[in-house]
């Protein structure tokens, strides 16, 4: 692979396997192609336009937006000439932009939208960002709009970016990701050319993917699993389209009819249980035939054949039920890249059964990100674990269980930060991951919790949260949840309903629904229904981790009321914050009784 630094991606894609529709996007209805060859000659110009600007090598240049073929562009051209590309979520506060402007020293800026630029305008006051060094991808009075850098782009002279981009080298600086974690300030995570292109050469034989084929991009770019996964799809000129929103997902899978897309497991857990639903409408031989296939694919297993008349039954579900869902997809889907967080094991089997192969990966951003992946094949995939290392990984386990990692793929450090720094790298130079985890059969890496996130019981016994609400969120019924207990005699968990799920189940069961989820949440029969859910899951756990009592809470957590992260793992102070009087009269109960 002839690709040193980012930006070679646009010449190795035009050199090597030229794409009329190397990124794509829905504009008034119509998917409209950009080729790789106008992706190299608008990134050259984007450069050329930042240096009129007066920005150079070194200086900080920050994206917000969501996906769109304007991201790639600023970000190609901002390595071009040295300088670092300071992605953010569109979803953070004012607050987190002024912090991390300032913490970066960010000297322009790329925004999406007239939302977006509101918030970057209250931001940068105050700030040393020039107003005339902000620009918009839509067009918006007031603003200066991309076009604008490409027309100053214009009057500049190709020949002078040479010099510029033979200056990168593979260990500079690319790009600086800030990740908000679940307590404390965001940190700059310094990610050079090599650590991503690395990353993207030692996963490269584990996903499945050439020149013939199209991928769909929802997950943010923003975040170093879809960036890194976006290089290695260009790479190997697979074509990108970018989804319009989460909205209408299923509308762009059936138009784009993708080979590969990334996701996270919530949404797998979402497309899942819609099917589910669907399933339960049916009647007679119908509703039969469905539960019959769907019972067939929670028992497969990549790792055992089960036999000639399990395959036979397999194969008939596959030809009467399992391929209306793969129409759903597209009909073209060969494999799904899941990440982010645990995936439930019963989907993986589900959907490997119904002929999509579901690849399991773990990692961080500051490993960026990939540290292992399960693979397309079944002996590479062991489903309820995240596979083999990625080649040139080096993992060990220490004796607390905690993995830690060594690679060409690890972060510099943190930005500004070398106290935190200090704190994830040992004398030995392994990066603490700051996961538990065990290699099962010497190949197949498991996590088993966040070594942080662990809790001990007034009675010295460790609880491991995650994977507690893991099992609980197995249950259609549960949307989200968060155990508690520290230095008391039990846990206890904080549960919220997936609601539409909870009125179709009141519904069926004559308990009346019309009412607020605060009403709702507090009814008996619902208190019942979800005591009864827990006890059933428990029996998964040992005496001491079984969850005692459950309050039931009325809203969804979420990023914008400050309980959530941007990747959706729980900002767990928060929440027990928020909820203190709550948890505190838990325990008060208990003891009283």
């Amino acid at each position: 692979m002839d690709v040193r630094r980012a930006f070679d991606i646009l010449p190795h894609q035009v050199a090597n396997a030229p794409k009329s529709d190397a990124l794509a996007s829905k504009i008034d209805g119509q998917w409209v192609p950009l080729s790789s060859q106008q992706l190299l000659d608008q990134a050259n110009l984007v450069s050329l336009g930042l240096v009129s600007l007066g920005l150079k090598r070194g200086d900080k240049v920050a994206i917000i937006s969501m996906n769109r073929p304007e991201w790639m562009l600023a970000d190609f051209g901002i390595s071009q000439i040295g300088a670092t590309s300071v992605p953010m979520y569109p979803s953070i506060t004012v607050e987190d932009y002024k912090y991390i402007f300032t913490d970066a020293g960010v000297r322009a800026v790329f925004v999406a939208d007239h939302k977006l630029f509101d918030k970057v305008k209250e931001a940068t006051q105050g700030l040393d960002i020039p107003a005339e060094n902000v620009f918009t991808f839509d067009k918006i009075d007031g603003a200066r709009h991309f076009s604008e850098l490409l027309e100053m782009g214009k009057k500049g002279n190709a020949a002078d970016l040479e010099p510029l981009k033979a200056a990168v080298e593979p260990d500079d600086l690319l790009t600086l990701i800030y990740t908000s974690g679940t307590t404390g300030s965001p940190k700059g995570v310094m990610l050079t050319h090599d650590n991503i292109l690395s990353n993207c050469r030692n996963s490269q034989r584990f996903v499945p993917v050439n020149k013939n084929d199209k991928a769909l991009s929802f997950l943010p770019l923003c975040h170093i699993f879809e960036r890194m996964v976006t290089y290695l799809y260009m790479i190997n000129s697979v074509s990108i389209y970018y989804a319009e929103s989460m909205d209408v997902i299923a509308d762009n899978l059936r138009e784009v009819k993708p080979q590969i897309f990334t996701t996270v497991p919530r949404l797998l857990e979402k497309v899942y249980d819609k099917i589910v639903a669907k399933g339960h409408e049916q009647e007679g031989i119908k509703k039969s035939l469905f539960f019959w296939a769907l019972d067939l694919g929670l028992k497969f297993d990549t790792q055992k054949d089960q036999g000639f008349l399990y395959n036979t039954q397999l194969a008939l579900a596959n030809k009467i039920i399992f391929n209306k869902w793969r129409e759903a997809l597209g009909g073209n889907l060969r494999c799904i890249v899941s990440g982010g967080g645990a995936l439930q094991p019963r989907l993986a089997r589900v959907f490997w059964a119904a002929g999509i192969r579901v690849m399991e990966g773990y990692g961080l951003t500051e490993t960026s990100p990939v540290i292992a992946v399960g693979g397309y094949e079944p002996e590479n995939n062991m489903i309820g674990t995240v596979g083999p290392l990625i080649d040139n990984m080096d993992v060990k386990i220490a004796e607390d269980g905690e993995i830690l990692t060594k690679s060409a793929s690890v972060m510099k450090g943190y930005y500004n930060k070398p106290d935190l720094t200090a704190e994830v790298f040992d004398k030995e130079g392994w990066f603490h991951t700051g996961d538990i985890g065990e290699l099962v059969n010497g190949k197949f890496l498991k996590i088993t919790d966040r070594k942080k996130e662990m809790f001990k019981t007034s009675g010295g016994k460790y609880i491991a949260p995650q994977v507690i609400e893991g099992k609980l969120k197995e249950d259609p019924l549960i949307e989200q949840a968060m155990v508690v207990g520290a230095d008391q005699k039990f846990p206890s968990a904080l549960v919220i309903p997936a609601f539409s799920d909870l009125k179709g189940w009141c519904k069926r069961n004559n308990v009346n629904c019309d009412c607020s989820n605060e009403e709702l949440v507090k009814k008996e029969q619902v208190v019942d229904l979800y005591e009864g859910l827990v006890k059933k899951y428990n029996q998964s756990f040992a005496q001491w981790e079984q969850v005692k009592r459950i309050v039931l809470l009325p809203e969804l957590w979420s990023v914008e009321s400050g309980e959530m992260t941007p990747t959706m793992k729980v900002k767990r102070k928060v929440i027990t914050e928020k909820n203190k009087d709550l948890i505190d009269s838990l325990y008060m109960q208990a003891e009283k009784r």
